[in-house]
């Protein structure tokens, strides 16, 4: 069965372009070393709750937006595979630089989940 990497991302609005630039370069490099899809959503609807939401579970801050984004995989030894080689892939090493980050990376959410259903 495949294996999904998710994540939740706050993006300034300002900052959205150079983000979703950085996304599309990364997509090539992540699908090179064995992605199957890779999917960067922004936020149209996502309302703060009462107890949990989109927007609480990165503190989003005023003119930020909420990214909902994915990367399927084969399966899980893929997707470990493909961390080692993107994390040591000289294209990567620009977008590894805090500074050169559109996203504030400590209040990033992820983590990866085997997919059970898949209709």
């Amino acid at each position: 069965m495949a294996y999904v990497d998710g994540f939740v991302i706050p993006v300034a609005k300002n900052k959205l372009d150079a983000y979703l630039e950085m996304a599309r370069n990364a997509a090539a490099i992540w699908r090179e070393h064995g992605a199957i899809e890779f999917r960067e959503c922004v936020s149209d609807d996502v309302q703060p709750g009462k107890l949990t939401s989109f927007p609480q579970s990165v503190n989003l801050e005023d003119g930020e937006l909420v990214i909902f984004s994915w990367i399927v995989y084969p399966s899980r030894a893929v997707r470990d595979a493909a961390n080692e080689k993107i994390m040591q892939d000289p294209r990567m090493a620009e977008y590894m630089k805090a500074e050169n980050m559109p996203f504030d990376g400590k209040r990033m959410i992820y983590g990866g989940f085997e997919m059970r259903v898949d209709l």
